[in-house]
This record gives C-alpha cells, structure tokens and sequence, in this order.
C-alpha cells in the first residue's frame, strides 16, 4: 500500500513539473515573438526607406566614366555626380526619355525625358523639361565632382516625374555647354557618355 502513496506522489510532482514546463515554453515562445514582431518592424523601416541607386556613365566605347548616385530625398532628387576622362569645360547634363544606351553616339536615348510637354531649357520662360539639368562643370584634369538637388523629378514609381517611366531613361553628358533656351536641347551637341537608371 505504501509503495502505491509512494508511485502516486511521484506522479503527481512528475505532472506538476511537466506543466511548469510547458509553462516556461510558452513564456519562451511569447518572448521570441515579440522578438520576431520587433525584427518585422525595423525591417518595415527599413523597407520603407527612400529609394537611391547608382547609374553607371560610360564613353562611345563603352569604357566606364563614373558614376551618378541618385538619392529620393523628402522633398528633392539629389543628384550627385563624379566623372572622369571627360572635356575640360561646360558640359550638358540632361535626364534622357529613353533607358537605352548604344554606343557610339547614344541618339538610342531619344529627346529629353519631358512627361509634362514643357519647353526646353533652365532659363526658358516655358521651361525647363523635367530632364534639364544644370551644366557640368569638368576640371582641367578632365574630372567632375558635383552634387544638384532638383524638385521636379523623382525615384517613386507611378508618378508622372518619375525616371522609373516605362521604357525607362538615361543619363546623358554632352559635349557643349547647354545656352538654356535653345530648342529642343540646349546646342550641347553630341552626346559623349550615358548611363541607364535601373
């Protein structure tokens, strides 16, 4: 008789252990859910981060110039160029309708990326197409490093601005100063690198 109190004791803490237990894993499993629900949330974040990316510039050859890196900021596009082996002087700088870049010549690119029909040119008073960018710059030692913040383009898909358009578009140095007025683009003259924005 007494081994039976004996055998029912041990049961008894044997099952009161074995929901402890279980109790524990449920605490355990509650906190790496939460933990999983924080993870989720910061990836939201970062998920929601303004959009940026890199287009690559290359010559008539197809040999690499630079870089452009375009980063969606909350109330502008910044645009921030470095380039090399390029012409000392101005050069036009200009946001292509066409993400098509064959070398040598780049006419592939087609006209201006201009979604709103607007004249050409920074200094037009019907102007500027969304793609007229301010002129580059380039150094004696044939580089460019410069940075532009432009409120009438965007990264965000479905916007009538956006370089994300179907077809996509290019990036486009030219050889001449862009005059600012000049139709359709400027008088910038032959187009002597590209990138597409993908």
């Amino acid at each position: 008789m007494k081994k039976w109190i004996w055998i029912t004791m041990v049961l008894t803490c044997a099952f009161v252990f074995a929901a402890c237990a279980d109790g524990k894993d449920d605490s355990a499993a509650s906190v790496n859910k939460e933990d999983n629900n924080d993870s989720a949330d910061l990836d939201l974040v970062e998920d929601n981060k303004l959009p940026s990316l890199t287009v690559n510039l290359m010559d008539g050859n197809g040999k690499p110039m630079g870089t452009a890196e375009l980063t969606e900021e909350e109330d502008a596009l910044r645009i921030m160029v470095e380039a090399e082996n390029l012409p000392e002087g101005s050069h036009g700088f200009h946001f292509h309708e066409k993400g098509i870049c064959e070398a040598p010549d780049f006419e592939s690119a087609g006209g201006h990326f201009n979604p709103t029909g607007a004249s050409h040119g920074l200094d037009h008073e019907d102007g500027p197409h969304a793609g007229d960018l301010p002129n580059l710059e380039v150094g004696p030692d044939g580089t460019v490093k410069e940075e532009f913040f432009v409120d009438n383009l965007t990264l965000l898909a479905g916007e009538e601005n956006s370089l994300y358009h179907e077809g996509g578009t290019a990036l486009i140095i030219h050889a001449e100063a862009d005059d600012g007025k000049t139709q359709p683009s400027g008088d910038s003259g032959d187009r002597i690198a590209c990138g597409v924005v993908e």
